[in-house]
């Protein structure tokens, strides 16, 4: 039933015998004939919606009605201005903002395959993606032309460009204010590709991975519903850009889903988000931990009584960031952990269930274990390989890397958990970061998390050092707090506050200071970077 004229997408999915066994039963269950992008915003319309409030920027404000009118104009001038078929892949390049998430809508509904990128890609990254994807088409935001020009000139499989955000009469929203405010969605099949999402790049080797119709539709089905219990009268608002899936499943799918409102702002650094918070009242955030330890220090400056519910992922959360903002704020963050292979969340927890230190438990529709390196499921109180399935599931675009991920119909995150009595998973490290010193199993998250405690420290990262006598040794990378002075007497103490803290043999036994660490756009460490070039100093 494909709808798809371009059938690379099809032609480079990995074959089914290499899928993770999907778990595809109500609510996750969909018509054979799909197109999400008409799902999550056409359906309200239809159903007598269309005046309620949908999208909110800076200046722009769209009701439902109003976005499904933009969204048909942007997928008009794709495809009479543009000669977008179905299946061809379109190249998205801009911060979050409500014409951004307009054209991704728009690709969607015109058949079109979305490969979003993060605004600080720079050339040669996007030569790799645009090569990878094959994607002949692009909409980008007029303030980051000159990566996106040069790309196309090293890579001319991209063959039409086209900026937005400008005003011009021939950018994109000037193209569209031509247009009739009508289009019929494209009958893509529920299993057709409609994301190609690269991932965020901890390792410094991005994959594509590769969702349909329906995965778009069962992550919104699966954690907003039941464990963030999000209601349409919710402003949902946060920091990840919307080339990253956590963000596009949180600050987009999710409240267009439920018929909320999507807040999208393009200035999300802690402090200016917690100013959005109030300005827009928001009721939903979604952000990273590091994020919440900073914006934690500007909560008094602000009118954050609209808040109701936090949720973090992307990387571990510390015990004391999570108690540091509840005593801030009264509200109990909702850590979770997803991945880009398989869309969003899969363990998670409500507010009452929370606990110290532990990720939670797999949210509805998902299954999860914890295995050894022989692939037998271990029994609580083992530390070993996390595998998961549920309506979602890995599928790299032609890439061999794919037999490493999914094994026995499981995927496989790359993570080392724990699992506890009752039944709750706790993170302990990725499975390359974990410290082997002197025969002992370290998990650097864990001595960040004592570090953190600190009050000098304002952020951290640890990995393992190599070291003659101990095989490798437990180093660590700390920012300090203003007012706090690096050298010999600062390590002796933050060394001594770890032994006291967690067990002895698992302190930093080298300190370096550093004035930032090495992140991606999305927030998460690079621990890579610190093992290889180093932090940034």
């Amino acid at each position: 039933m494909t709808a798809h004229v371009d059938t690379f997408t099809a032609d480079n999915l990995p074959p089914t015998e290499q899928w993770p066994k999907l778990l595809l039963e109500p609510p996750f269950v969909y018509p054979p004939q799909l197109n999400c992008a008409a799902e999550l915003v056409d359906a309200h319309v239809a159903a007598g919606r269309g005046d309620r409030p949908a999208i909110e920027g800076a200046v722009l404000r769209w009701t439902y009605a109003e976005l499904a009118e933009q969204v048909n104009r942007f997928a008009r001038v794709l495809v009479e201005d543009l000669g977008l078929v179905p299946g061809n892949r379109v190249l998205l390049r801009g911060p979050n903002n409500p014409f951004m998430a307009a054209a991704w809508l728009a690709v969607v509904k015109a058949g079109g395959v979305v490969v979003a990128t993060m605004p600080l890609l720079r050339e040669k990254e996007l030569v790799e993606v645009v090569e990878k994807a094959q994607v002949s088409h692009a909409l980008c935001d007029h303030r980051l032309v000159e990566a996106l020009v040069q790309t196309q000139s090293r890579a001319p499989v991209l063959r039409k460009i086209l900026f937005f955000g400008g005003g011009e009469p021939e950018s994109l929203e000037g193209r569209a204010a031509t247009k009739p405010s009508t289009f019929d969605a494209v009958p893509t099949a529920a299993d057709d590709t409609c994301l190609i999402a690269f991932t965020s790049g901890t390792t410094g080797k991005p994959k594509g991975t590769m969702h349909f119709h329906r995965d778009v539709l069962a992550i919104c089905d699966a954690f907003p519903k039941s464990t963030l219990c999000a209601t349409e009268d919710d402003r949902f608002i946060g920091s990840p850009p919307l080339a990253f899936t956590f963000g596009l499943g949180g600050l987009l799918l999710f409240p267009l889903r439920l018929g909320a409102v999507a807040v999208l702002v393009e200035r999300a650094a802690p402090e200016p988000l917690v100013a959005a918070i109030a300005e827009h009242r928001a009721t939903v955030c979604f952000t990273s931990p590091t994020a919440y330890r900073i914006m934690a220090g500007h909560v008094a400056d602000h009118d954050l009584s609209c808040l109701r519910k936090c949720v973090s992922a992307g990387e571990t959360l510390p015990a004391g960031t999570r108690s540091l903002w509840r005593e801030r704020t009264g509200i109990e963050i909702i850590d979770g952990i997803g991945s880009t292979e398989i869309l969003h969340i899969f363990i998670s927890h409500t507010e009452a269930e929370a606990r110290p230190g532990a990720t939670g438990k797999p949210i509805a529709g998902y299954e999860a274990c914890i295995v050894d390196a022989e692939g037998n499921v271990l029994g609580p109180g083992h530390v070993g390989r996390l595998a998961v399935r549920g309506p979602t599931g890995c599928r790299y675009l032609d890439d061999e890397r794919q037999l490493d991920y999914v094994r026995d119909g499981w995927n496989f995150t790359g993570d080392a958990y724990l699992l506890d009595a009752d039944g709750y998973f706790h993170y302990q490290a990725r499975t390359d970061d974990m410290i082997i010193s002197a025969g002992y199993n370290i998990a650097g998250p864990e001595v960040e998390a004592a570090l953190l405690l600190h009050e000098a420290v304002a952020e951290c990262g640890v990995i393992g050092a190599p070291d003659p006598e101990r095989g490798a040794i437990v180093k660590a990378f700390v920012v300090l707090e203003p007012g706090y002075a690096p050298g010999p007497e600062m390590v002796e103490s933050l060394q001594g506050f770890v032994k006291a803290a967690i067990a002895p043999y698992k302190y930093p036994r080298a300190i370096e200071f550093v004035t930032a660490l090495p992140r991606t756009e999305t927030g998460k460490l690079q621990r890579f970077r610190l093992r290889t070039a180093g932090p940034e100093t």
